[in-house]
C-alpha cells in the first residue's frame, strides 16, 4: 500500500505488507493535539478494527505538545508501538512521553529500524517500557 497523507499535512500513514502500520512524521514538525487526533483517526480507519503493530518514525520531529501527548495516550488500533528516532532530542521526546503518559499498549523507543521492526513482529506481550 502506498503511504497516504494524513489530514493536516504533517505525516503519512501506510499499512505495510507485513501488517505493520507505518506512521511517518514530517521533518521539523510540531505535533499538536489536532495533528495527533487526525493521525489516530487515520490509524483506526486504516486498521479497520484489527490491532496492528505500529512503527512511528519520529526521527526529525521538532516537538510534541502536551495536548498531543494526551491524545497519544488514548488506546487506538495499534497493538504495540515502536518509536523510531535517531537523535538525543528524539530520545528525550520519547522518554518524556513514556515517563509522563501511560502508553495504551507496549511501547518502546529504538534507534534501529531493523530492531524496531523485529520487536514489532515478535508479538512480544510486554508492559510498556521506557526508552
Amino acid at each position: 500500500m502506498t503511504a497516504r497523507p494524513i489530514e493536516g499535512g504533517k505525516a503519512t500513514l501506510e499499512l505495510l505488507p507485513d501488517g505493520i502500520l507505518h506512521l511517518a512524521w514530517d521533518r521539523d514538525c510540531t505535533i499538536t493535539a489536532e495533528d495527533a487526533e487526525w493521525a489516530m483517526a487515520a490509524v483506526n480507519s486504516l486498521a479497520v478494527g484489527a490491532g496492528h503493530p505500529m512503527l512511528v518514525d519520529m526521527e526529525t520531529t521538532r516537538t510534541v505538545t502536551r495536548g498531543a501527548r494526551a491524545v497519544f495516550a488514548i488506546p487506538c488500533a495499534a497493538s504495540r508501538i515502536a518509536l523510531l528516532g535517531s537523535s538525543p532530542v528524539d530520545r528525550m521526546l520519547a522518554n518524556f512521553f513514556l515517563g509522563v503518559n501511560s502508553p495504551p499498549c507496549p511501547t518502546r523507543f529504538f534507534t534501529s529500524r531493523h530492531l524496531a521492526v523485529a520487536w514489532l513482529q515478535s508479538g512480544a506481550h510486554e508492559h510498556p517500557a521506557s526508552a
